[in-house]
């Protein structure tokens, strides 16, 4: 059974966007199917098998989501933080920025989804695998 110890560990390896991919192989390795992360307040909630979940809670006090995404600068942004130019605070402040709620991973598909406030799929990108 999937462990909250488990996922903090994983997690701990992660210093920027570029180590994302590694983490993703490790979590799914753990029996994660799914997982969404909410820049609100950084509390995460990972799937696992049927019925099973694991919360990791708030990471922060909360933050504003902007009403209104602008896709562009978050484009560029999540870019510059894929290629490890900055760190994983910087990138929740900017998706709060740019009007971005919260994203899934599916393991299944290996995507991550961006969504905006009302629910909407903002970007969907494949992860490097």
């Amino acid at each position: 059974m999937l462990t909250l110890v488990e996922i903090q560990t994983a997690h701990s390896k992660v210093k920027s966007g570029a180590d994302f991919p590694a983490y993703i192989q490790e979590i799914k390795s753990l029996g994660v199917t799914h997982y969404e992360a909410f820049v609100a307040d950084g509390h995460v909630d990972y799937h696992h098998g049927n019925d099973g979940m694991v919360t990791v809670p708030a990471k922060y006090a909360p933050i504003e989501i902007a009403a209104v995404t602008n896709l562009d600068v978050f484009k560029a942004e999540l870019k510059a933080h894929q290629q490890g130019k900055t760190d994983y605070l910087t990138f929740i402040q900017m998706c709060a920025a740019t009007g971005i709620e919260k994203w899934e991973i599916c393991m299944d598909q290996m995507t991550c989804t961006y969504f905006d406030q009302a629910g909407n799929e903002v970007l969907v990108e494949q992860i490097p695998g």
